[in-house]
């Protein structure tokens, strides 16, 4: 995503004059790694912004880098509130973010749940040791219990080490939760899916947030079938048309990890046109800017920034449904 931007912005004359550069860095999802290449970036690269990386756990890890080096870090799909304002709630002063927060879409994935839905009853999956998927289990358990809901059940894993969760779904089963809420990311959702399934669970309906993959249909098969995912994106966007197919013509492929790469190539538009509000290529300036950002009209939404915790103002999200083997339009939700 990141690269379709910078070959369009390249396209279109670049940032003041001048082409975007790009130096990429696979951290992969770990931690230490995202902080050795961000020490890279800024002292070896010179880079004037950052762009990633998908994951809470990292940006929470490198901000402290972003602000010591001055340096503005753009959180693709970092939902964790800790990316833009840390533990003693000061605000990160340089890292941003494109996505809505994990209260934000715990509160989406509770409403959808309670009130489209109508299911009065859930139970919680959640991987132990992932800032994502904790944040999003307690904020969608606080906001399930304010519209009314009960949960039943709540338990946890650890991806990375944990493939046999029955033992977990036995409990779930047990509880006659009506929905399953999954608030991870990875294969890990595809085999909780699968071996509930196996275990006779046919009534439970699943729901994620925006950890949903393609990928999870090559493990879960039709188990993923009518399961719904809160999300940023939904594939059938027509402002999104061109993403796709300049995508499908750039890779020959599809663009399966679509919210990632949406995110990213959104990211790249927003700083750009955060740089040329700036007026010039200086960090400082440019942190400023994206602070500053009102009704930018991006892609996948228009953003407002909340000056006083980076985060976006009142995105409307998207429920997908897990339909004849891909994900699809259901609808638009935003809480009251």
């Amino acid at each position: 995503g990141a690269n379709l931007a910078v070959a369009g912005n390249k396209a279109k004359g670049g940032v003041l004059g001048k082409p975007v550069q790009l130096f990429p860095y696979d951290v992969g999802t770990r931690p230490e790694e995202a902080v050795n290449a961000f020490r890279r970036m800024a002292e070896n690269d010179k880079v004037v912004a950052v762009v990633g990386a998908n994951g809470s756990g990292i940006n929470i890890a490198t901000a402290p880098l972003a602000n010591r080096y001055k340096i503005p870090q753009i959180g693709t799909v970092s939902t964790n509130l800790l990316v833009t304002v840390n533990d003693q709630g000061e605000l990160n002063p340089y890292m941003f973010r494109t996505c809505f927060t994990d209260p934000y879409q715990g509160q989406l994935i509770a409403a959808f749940t309670a009130k489209e839905l109508k299911k009065n009853t859930a139970a919680v999956l959640y991987d132990v040791g992932s800032d994502y998927a904790q944040g999003l289990r307690e904020f969608f358990m606080k906001y399930y219990e304010d519209y009314g809901g009960k949960i039943v059940a709540d338990q946890g894993f650890r991806a990375g080490t944990d493939v046999d969760f029955r033992a977990q779904l036995t409990t779930i089963r047990d509880s006659k939760a009506e929905v399953l809420v999954l608030p991870n990311m990875g294969k890990e959702m595809a085999l909780i899916m699968k071996q509930a399934r196996e275990l006779g669970m046919n009534d439970i309906i699943f729901v994620g947030g925006d950890g949903y993959g393609e990928f999870m249909w090559e493990i879960a098969g039709d188990a993923m079938e009518n399961s719904y995912w809160i999300n940023h994106v939904a594939p059938e966007d027509p402002a999104m048309a061109d993403f796709f197919a300049n995508y499908k013509k750039t890779y020959n492929d599809e663009c399966k990890e679509f919210v990632n790469g949406i995110l990213a190539y959104d990211s790249i538009y927003w700083l750009a046109d955060a740089i040329e509000r700036a007026g010039k290529v200086d960090s400082t300036a440019i942190k400023d800017a994206l602070e500053n950002t009102v009704n930018v009209q991006l892609h996948h939404a228009v953003m407002s920034i909340d000056p006083a915790t980076h985060n976006p103002m009142n995105k409307t999200g998207v429920v997908l449904v897990a339909k004849d083997g891909r994900a699809q339009f259901f609808t638009r939700i935003q809480p009251e």
